[in-house]
């Protein structure tokens, strides 16, 4: 029997986001339905509601969740009824060219529910990432749940769905963090915080955090930068270069996804360093970087996707870390809110006011 729950809706672009009835089916073959307990909003959401991904209005916004399985499908053996899970967005295939190659962080099919969730009136909803968990309930691909140890709360579990993670592997899995080695952070909301816990975690000697916000980079000692740069009256590459002997760092890592900060982080690595992006670019920007320069400095420059994480790895040992008191999720939660209280925490998001507000469904 389909459920009818509440779910935070974007109708329009630029429009505000509204709380309505949408029907959540029972779950087909390979599919499984999660009683979502808590969801982060996510600055993707924002690009949502915005336009800025793509236009396939309405959206049933959400995909940064926590929450419990209540239903499975036929062929379903990765999870069961009852378990408490974190909601992924790239369920690997396990057959494309990448997950043959042995890499399946980088699988090219990833899957999602079959099914459409739909508003009352019977109108497919687009869900956020292929998830859609600002909902009581939300149907999704079993592949997309990742069983982790229920000792963790949800509202800092869900936070590894997407910027937690995206920001946490970019340093420990695509920049490949080594013990003693400095690392440049640009920028320090979500995913740049996320990026300093990564390098602390991953044994950093020097974690500079870079940002035009003084209130940003105090967040960002909470995390472990050991050195601040306000970049918005100080040249991030020549204080970068100050704190490293006159060499640069090891790892920059630019969270931001903005051309202008992607070039600091290039000329602020040392030689043979590495440039990771993790911050997401609008799709008219370009970069622009002298050949000689690209080819002089060596290293490698990469992007990170979703910190090139595999779940059914990652999520539990960053889960087993936080448990231990070694990885700060609970410090990125800023505050508890209501599906009610969405559209101002998006606009708070879009302000820079806080790190996460986390949809706790029960409240």
């Amino acid at each position: 029997m389909a459920h009818e729950v509440k779910g935070v809706i974007a109708r329009g672009k630029g429009a505000p986001v509204t709380v309505e009835t949408i029907v959540v089916p029972d779950p087909g073959p390979g599919e499984a339905v999660v009683d979502v307990q808590a969801c982060g909003v996510c600055a993707t959401d924002l690009h949502y509601r915005e336009g800025n991904i793509n236009d396939e209005f309405p959206f049933l916004l959400g995909h940064e969740a926590a929450g419990l399985v209540s239903a499975i499908g036929a062929g379903v053996t990765n999870v069961a009824v009852g378990d408490f899970v974190v909601l992924n967005w790239r369920a690997v295939c396990g057959q494309c060219r990448a997950c043959s190659k042995g890499k399946p962080q980088y699988c090219f099919d990833t899957h999602n529910a079959a099914q459409p969730m739909t508003l009352a009136d019977g109108t497919a909803l687009s869900p956020a990432l292929g998830i859609g968990a600002f909902a009581e309930k939300t149907l999704v691909h079993s592949g997309q749940c990742t069983k982790v140890d229920p000792a963790a709360p949800a509202t800092a579990a869900g936070l590894l769905g997407c910027g937690v993670m995206a920001g946490a592997g970019a340093a420990m899995n695509t920049g490949a963090v080594q013990r003693g080695e400095s690392v440049a952070v640009f920028g320090c909301g979500g995913v740049g915080d996320a990026a300093i816990a990564g390098a602390k975690l991953a044994g950093a000697g020097t974690i500079i955090a870079v940002d035009v916000d003084d209130r940003k980079l105090g967040w960002a000692r909470t995390f472990g930068a050991t050195h601040t740069v306000n970049s918005r009256g100080t040249d991030p590459v020549e204080a970068i270069r100050g704190l490293t002997g006159g060499f640069g760092v090891d790892v920059a890592i630019d969270a931001v996804g903005h051309p202008e900060v992607f070039q600091q982080a290039f000329y602020a690595r040392d030689l043979a360093g590495r440039v990771v992006m993790v911050g997401v670019p609008s799709p008219d920007m370009t970069i622009e970087l002298p050949a000689i320069e690209v080819f002089g400095r060596g290293g490698a420059i990469t992007s990170s996707w979703y910190g090139d994480c595999l779940p059914s790895r990652d999520f539990p040992l960053l889960i087993d870390l936080y448990l231990q008191g070694r990885f700060p999720l609970d410090e990125f939660v800023s505050e508890a809110i209501g599906l009610d209280d969405v559209e101002e925490a998006l606009d708070n998001l879009r302000r820079g006011e806080v790190l996460r507000s986390v949809v706790v469904l029960d409240k």
